[in-house]
């Protein structure tokens, strides 16, 4: 096996290895996150069905072209998919980091989630 140079594949060979041992189910479903420069999008899947429950991104919270990109809108969006998790009757989820380390954003989401009444 060959040295992965690129930070993105890296960065997909942890989250093959995190989503190997994560597993969505209906009574648990799993919070994805996937950030880019742009935004933060989260969803909340169930892979037993293969179907997305509930999902949301820094877009929903604000509508103008120039968004502010930092630590306190991804915990926003963090608040947001708690809300809209507990209005679909979804109480507890497992955290899919998407294999990004856990702190800067990642980390504020999660907090903001946890905050805002879901538990992982």
């Amino acid at each position: 096996m060959g040295v992965i140079k690129n930070r993105n594949q890296q960065r997909l060979h942890r989250k093959r290895r995190i989503r190997s041992k994560i597993k969505g189910t209906a009574q648990r479903p799993r919070l994805v996150v996937f950030r880019s420069l742009k935004g933060v999008t989260t969803q909340v899947i169930d892979d037993t069905k293969g179907h997305t429950l509930v999902a949301t991104s820094l877009k929903e919270i604000y509508s103008s072209p120039k968004v502010k990109n930092d630590v306190k809108t991804a915990g926003k969006v963090g608040e947001l998919i708690a809300q809209k998790c507990l209005k679909a009757n979804i109480k507890e989820v497992v955290f899919d980091r998407g294999g990004y380390k856990y702190h800067g954003k990642i980390k504020a989401l999660a907090d903001g989630a946890r905050k805002a009444g879901l538990k992982f």
